[in-house]
Order: structure tokens, then sequence, then C-alpha cells
């Protein structure tokens, strides 16, 4: 085990904390693979001992060598894969649903922080940070909290939902408050790591994005190592599409699959900045200024960039944007039958239904999608979404059976 940049091909041993190359470069685990099998992780379903119940480290040999009292798990993953026929009808082809809001604290970040905190600790880090949108600081606080390490999250001054910040201010975090946006919050956590040496947990750090692979992998075992078409995910900073490219060419050079699927990445139209650099086929690339619903992806200058754009090279996938009424509608759907998701998750459905009507997806192709966040990760935006343009209200009556009638007789 060793990282690697990514640019230039500078190796660093594995317990160097650093999250970038000298040559300013972003840096990858490399990984010896040793002989897996289909059958070895499938034998492995339901086991209770530490750490193998874990969604994420069920695939160990795929993941960074670390001994069993360095690894902290909650334990994560195991999450569910949905299929629900008004879904694929709503989508316009057939949709699976890997809800990753089913995770310890919410979102698909745990599968992350499990091996990021896991590092931290056997690099015997002091203090640990990250710059968040709301995910991301709760996962943070918990799993540090789980390993006894202190930490700090920082996050951009209002713009963060109450439902995640009530969850980082309860597992006993230090908070800092930045003014203005995500990218800013993100350029001052970078100062602070640097200048005070505490170790980074955003997904510049390459060990988090290996617990991230783990989502493809359990998603793929769960469809019984069949490999979809697509694989559409929502694009913020876009730490989970780096991952997903890089789980599908290990999986390939192990022999857990003989072909990758397609990778497609769904950004919001108002913080869609690898759209706009797709459109130019990754000849020019800009930040943008986010400004969306979906909080969880209001990101507009990713730190995975090029991570990203090899993945979507990789495997002659796409990049589309969908604005904040196609996002809201797609999660009404999600919503309504029973499985539910946070705005930001429902941009890969958004985006599935925009591919398809464009030709790009088609009808009959099997999709898998990401839902990367719980439902009640962002109440107000829900609320304020089926209030407004549903009326929503509840109906206020009086403890009489004839109010109750009246009630509920347009239901009978």
């Amino acid at each position: 085990m060793k990282l690697r940049c990514i640019e230039c091909g500078r190796e660093y041993p594995p317990e160097d904390t650093r999250t970038g190359c000298d040559c300013g470069g972003l840096l990858e685990v490399e990984l010896e693979i040793p002989p897996v099998s289909r059958e070895m992780f499938d034998a492995r379903l339901g086991m209770l001992d530490h750490p193998l119940r874990s969604g994420v480290w069920r695939y160990r040999e795929l993941m960074p060598a670390f001994p069993d009292d360095a690894i902290v798990s909650k334990p994560e993953g195991n999450t569910n894969l949905y299929h629900d026929q008004r879904l694929s009808d709503f989508a316009g082809t057939e949709v699976w649903f890997k809800h990753e809001g089913e995770n310890p604290t919410g979102s698909f970040k745990d599968r992350g922080m499990t091996v990021g905190v896991s590092h931290a600790r056997w690099t015997g880090a002091t203090m640990v940070a990250c710059a968040s949108t709301g995910n991301t600081s709760a996962s943070v606080a918990a799993y540090a909290a789980t390993a006894g390490i202190p930490s700090v999250v920082f996050i951009p001054e209002g713009k963060i939902s109450a439902a995640k910040l009530g969850q980082t201010i309860a597992y006993g975090t230090t908070i800092i408050q930045v003014r203005g946006d995500f990218d800013a919050a993100m350029r001052m956590v970078r100062e602070a790591t640097s200048r005070y040496g505490i170790y980074l947990l955003n997904s510049l750090n390459p060990f988090r994005l290996e617990g991230q692979k783990s989502i493809v992998l359990e998603s793929l075992q769960q469809l019984r190592w069949q490999v979809p078409d697509w694989i559409v995910i929502p694009g913020g900073n876009l730490g989970n599409t780096s991952a997903l490219g890089k789980a599908l060419r290990e999986a390939v050079a192990a022999g857990l699959i003989d072909e990758m699927p397609r990778i497609a990445v769904s950004q919001a139209a108002g913080a869609a900045p690898f759209y706009r650099a797709w459109q130019t086929g990754f000849e020019a690339y800009e930040p943008v200024a986010a400004e969306t619903i979906a909080s969880a992806i209001r990101i507009g200058d990713p730190v995975n960039y090029t991570k990203a754009r090899r993945a979507i090279l990789d495997t002659e996938g796409t990049v589309t944007a969908v604005d904040d009424d196609a996002i809201m509608a797609a999660k009404a759907m999600v919503d309504r039958v029973g499985i539910g998701c946070e705005p930001a998750s429902a941009a890969g459905l958004a985006g599935i239904r925009r591919l398809v009507t464009e030709g790009v997806i088609q009808p009959g192709e099997r999709v898998l999608t990401y839902l990367t966040g719980h439902l009640l990760k962002d109440t107000e935006a829900s609320a304020d979404y089926y209030i407004t343009r549903g009326g929503a209200y509840p109906t206020v009556i009086d403890p009489t059976l004839e109010a109750l009638d009246r009630a509920i007789a347009d239901l009978l």
C-alpha cells in the first residue's frame, strides 16, 4: 500500500497524512490486491464480528490494510437497494436506488469516514477537521467522537440545514462558521490543517475515497454481480465520482466484474462547474458561485475535479445538469413511494430522466443511482416544497366524529 500522485507519479508512504503531492496533484491510494472472489465476499454477508460486519470492511482486501484495533466502525454500509416500478416509469428506464441515507449518520459520508478516521488513528493524529455543507461535518464529528479524537468543522454561514447542524453539535465537535460559501470554508480548513498540523478529512483525503468505493461494491453484490448499463450519481465535490471510477477499475482488475458500466454525473444547474467543463470536452474549467436548494451539492469549485474527469473518460460517461424544480419533482417521487431522500440525492433521478429524454440513456437500460442522504437531513426544504407547492398543511379539526367525517370524506 502506498500513495501515488495522479499527475507526476511521485510516491509517498501510507503513513503520510498529506492530502496532495508537492507538485500540486491529487494523491491516490495504490493497493496490492490479493486474489479475491465473489464467493468470498458473499460468504461474509450477515457476519457479526468486527470489522467484517461493516459494509465497508467486508471488502477489506480492496481497502487500505489497517490492524483491527485501528479500525473505527459504527458499523456503516449494509444499506438497502430499492427498485420501484413507479420510479422507473418516471425515469423512463429501469432504475435501482442505493440508499446511503441509511448509514449511521444518515449519509454516504460514513463509508469514507470509517477509513479516513481509521487512518487518522493509525497515524497517531491528535485532531481531525473538515469543511462541510452538513453531511461531512456530522460524520466527522460522530466518527471522531467514537475514536476519542478531538475534531473541528468549518461550515459556511447560513448555508447549512438546521438538522445537519444539530447533528454536528450533538456529537461534541468544535464548530467554526465562515462568512462565505462552502468553497470559502474549504479554503480555511486547508489553511488550518497546514498551519496547525491537523488531519484533514475532506474528500481531498485519498483514504476517505477508499471507503466510498464500497458503495458500488456493495451495490454490485446486491445486484448479484450483474453490471448495470449506467451508474448515475449526484455531483458536488465529486468525491463519489472519483471513488466510483477507482472501484470499477479495481473490480475489473480483481475479476469481480468483466466490464465497466458508464458513469453519468448529475449536477444542480446552479452549481455545475463540472457540467460546464464537460461541455467544453474538459478543455476548460472555471469555478462558479454555487446556488441551489440541494445544499449537499452546493459546491462551486469541486476539489476532486481531475479524478472525476478521469472516471468519466474511462467509462465513456457523461455529465448533465438539472434545475431545482426538476430536483424537487424527482425528490417528491422518491418520497411518495415511501423511500425518501434529501434534495441533493434526487439529482440522480432527475438526471436520469433528462438523459433518457435526450436519448443518451435508452429506455430499457439498467441504471443504478445513489440516494446520498436521508430525508430528515433537510426538513426545511421538504416542508417548504410540500406546503408551498402542494398545500400540504395539516387538517385541523374539533375532537368530534362529525368533524372527522368532514375531514376524511374525500378519502372514502
